[in-house]
């Protein structure tokens, strides 16, 4: 008999191997934990920082402040919740603040569609700010699946 941080794990496969598969679990959760040490450390959070940099520059100098108030807050938003959400230390709670994150992703999409369509952005301008933060809301959902 083998005694490992709590867990008895028996050498020969009898009526115990509940407690071995308990054991893998436990190693495997460990595992995923020990991924991020902090949410700087979460590439969706290091992405969704960049997209808001160059969302505040690229509508800096627009005049409709409703609009650029409503984008950048959007985009914020994003980085805000992966942070957030990573420091409640409890992994209900991060993947509810990840669906936030992900939703506060799609509404800087749909902001950027009526920008584009009100020609405060052209149309290479419009692609790149969409493809990272389309993204940025699939590195999310994956990573609501690891958890």
């Amino acid at each position: 008999m083998v005694y490992i941080s709590g867990f008895v794990v028996y050498s020969p496969l009898t009526k115990k191997v509940f407690q071995v598969i308990k054991f893998i679990k436990f190693i495997r959760k460990e595992i995923k934990i020990m991924k991020f040490i902090k949410f700087e450390d979460i590439i969706a959070w290091n992405k969704s920082k960049e997209l808001t940099l160059l969302i505040y520059r690229e509508f800096k100098n627009c005049r409709d402040f409703n609009f650029k108030d409503q984008i950048q807050r959007a985009v914020i938003s994003i980085m805000n919740n992966i942070a957030e959400g990573f420091e409640r230390m409890s992994n209900r709670e991060f993947k509810n603040f990840l669906s936030i994150a992900k939703g506060s992703s799609g509404e800087v999409r749909s902001m950027l569609y009526v920008a584009k369509s009100l020609n405060y952005i052209d149309d290479r301008i419009f692609q790149d700010l969409n493809n990272k933060s389309f993204e940025i809301a699939r590195i999310i959902s994956g990573l609501i699946k690891t958890l």
